[in-house]
């Protein structure tokens, strides 16, 4: 039973965070769909959602429709993504795009020749082709289908390489060329520039249609500063890529994303330690110091046990995160556009990947919906 009030008795969250100029999000999956209390708490309390998978590459290609296509150009199967937008598009939520251009998880057979896996890779100029295509397809699709819905797309995700044998040491950008000790197919058969152009392709797209909108650089580890750095380096080359009619450097890339994945992963020891807060902080104030908008977009405080004293702990660690974000916002200033909670609600039934991702008491809420001192202490951060 919860210590605090009923979730109705709480003005709803994203309103809070409107006065301090940011969205409030979360994220769904497909099986949430067809959870209404789950649907009831996001309309309640979000303006932002993220769909965690469906709009994904690896989850929108159909392979066997791209090997028929005449030209030779990817085939895209909607139906799950346009459920998933269609309900934040009647119901007024806006959506993060998530996620254009990802070598994890990636289907090998995109960079074949006739996506057939028994034929060489295609050259690089095909890849652009087909990459392009896709790119101006998936902007193009959601915008005509839900216009106005979709408010930024995360272009490229996490191609910042983690330790210094997962890119070359020359490059100031550390572009992956391994994960987990697989290739990078986008940087093998793109070629080293593969963000650059996806970028690119992004920005062609967004302004032939007029759309408003962002295109967004998304990591994970953001805010230490060696990943950091090297973001900062990237998003710098992105947007010294290409010129405009007059000879400018256009700007392709609009923010960063910075996942907020916050604690150890896996294990409690490192959860919730209050000196992550400034360097987040910090992390924000760089970012945005060449006039980048900051999302926080997949955020989880991890959290590994429910006795009371560690629920406590967690409370307050995310009320003063939440004084910080509230503070960071002035009103000549706005250098955080949205937070985005990913682990927004207790799963002490998950295992492997998750578990270690979020931690099964990493929410807002418990599971069984209920108000934890974590709800409560972003509330009243939000409120002062």
């Amino acid at each position: 039973m919860s210590n605090y009030p009923s979730m109705d008795t709480y003005s709803p969250l994203y309103k809070l965070a409107e006065k301090h100029g940011f969205k409030m999000g979360a994220c769904f999956s497909p099986w949430q769909l067809k959870n209404e209390q789950y649907l009831s708490f996001m309309k309640q309390h979000f303006n932002s959602l993220t769909c965690t998978n469906e709009t994904k590459a690896y989850s929108l290609l159909d392979h066997a429709a791209s090997m028929a296509d005449p030209d030779g150009l990817p085939v895209m199967n909607w139906q799950l993504a346009d459920a998933m937008v269609g309900w934040c598009h009647e119901n007024g939520i806006k959506v993060r795009g998530h996620v254009l251009v990802w070598d994890a998880f990636m289907k090998e057979w995109y960079f074949h020749e006739g996506y057939d896996m028994e034929k060489p890779f295609a050259s690089r100029e095909e890849m652009q082709r087909r990459t392009r295509y896709y790119i101006d397809r998936v902007i193009r699709h959601f915008e005509e289908k839900f216009p106005g819905t979709l408010y930024c797309w995360d272009v490229v995700n996490e191609a910042v390489g983690d330790h210094a044998d997962e890119w070359d040491g020359s490059d100031a950008r550390h572009i992956r060329t391994v994960r987990g000790g697989m290739e990078n197919l986008f940087k093998t058969h793109m070629g080293n520039d593969y963000v650059e152009f996806a970028f690119l392709c992004a920005k062609d797209t967004v302004d032939a249609i007029g759309a408003d909108i962002k295109l967004i650089y998304n990591d994970y580890n953001m805010y230490y500063p060696w990943k950091r750095d090297a973001a900062i380096a990237l998003v710098d080359s992105i947007n010294h890529y290409a010129k405009d009619e007059k000879g400018s450097w256009r700007k392709l890339c609009d923010g960063v994303g910075m996942q907020g994945y916050i604690g150890g992963y896996g294990k409690q020891q490192g959860c919730m330690d209050e000196k992550d807060i400034p360097d987040i902080e910090k992390a924000i104030r760089m970012y945005a110091a060449p006039g980048l908008e900051v999302h926080v977009t997949e955020m989880a405080v991890r959290n590994y046990e429910n006795d009371p004293q560690t629920m406590e702990k967690h409370g307050d660690f995310y009320g003063k995160l939440f004084d910080m974000f509230a503070s960071i916002n002035t009103d000549t200033e706005k250098l955080l556009t949205c937070v985005a909670i990913w682990g927004v609600q207790d799963r002490p039934d998950i295992q492997g990947y998750g578990y270690r991702m979020n931690g099964p008491y990493c929410g807002l809420i418990d599971e069984h919906y209920q108000v934890k001192k974590s709800f409560d202490a972003v509330h009243r951060a939000m409120s002062k």
